[in-house]
């Protein structure tokens, strides 16, 4: 069973927890989309001030929405294309302090106006990518880039 926690102190400390969370609520399950939706909701419950955390898996070079917690989201969206499409492109994360700004950006949620894209990348295959969306721009700094990818990096050993 899960047991919500009080994230506080230094930004690193909590999410080295919540990768930790992730570990012991991924390590016996192969199920992809239960993994997903695991760390969806893992990182709904740690990231303050968001408004939409999810993945967006590749089907044939298109992503298609997967697990997400938040409000109804787009459902296609082809490489290159916003901010997901770019990042799975790139093959890159992506931080964008102000959505407005980022040419061809999508808008699922008009609230949305910061973002950040983690591509989900194992054995030089694009599988999709993870999308974090704030109704505050400049919401994700460094630090957030960082974690977010070896929060998905311990995430992709497992899909």
């Amino acid at each position: 069973m899960f047991v919500t926690q009080e994230y506080t102190g230094a930004k690193e400390d909590g999410y080295n927890l919540v990768i930790k969370q992730l570990k012991a609520l991924i390590e016996d399950e192969t199920d992809q989309i239960a993994n997903l939706s695991n760390a969806s909701a893992l990182l709904n419950q740690f990231l303050d001030r968001i408004n939409w955390v999810g993945f967006y898996l590749n089907r044939d070079n298109t992503l298609v929405l997967g697990p997400f917690q938040g409000l109804p989201a787009c459902v296609r969206i082809d490489f290159g294309k916003g901010v997901c499409g770019t990042a799975a492109a790139e093959r890159k994360t992506i931080v964008v302090p102000d959505v407005h700004q980022f040419p061809g950006h999508i808008a699922c949620d008009p609230a949305s106006q910061s973002e950040i894209v983690v591509p989900m990348i194992k054995d030089g295959e694009v599988l999709g990518v993870l999308d974090i969306d704030s109704p505050e721009k400049n919401r994700f700094d460094e630090v957030d880039k960082v974690k977010l990818e070896e929060f998905v990096n311990v995430l992709i050993e497992h899909l």
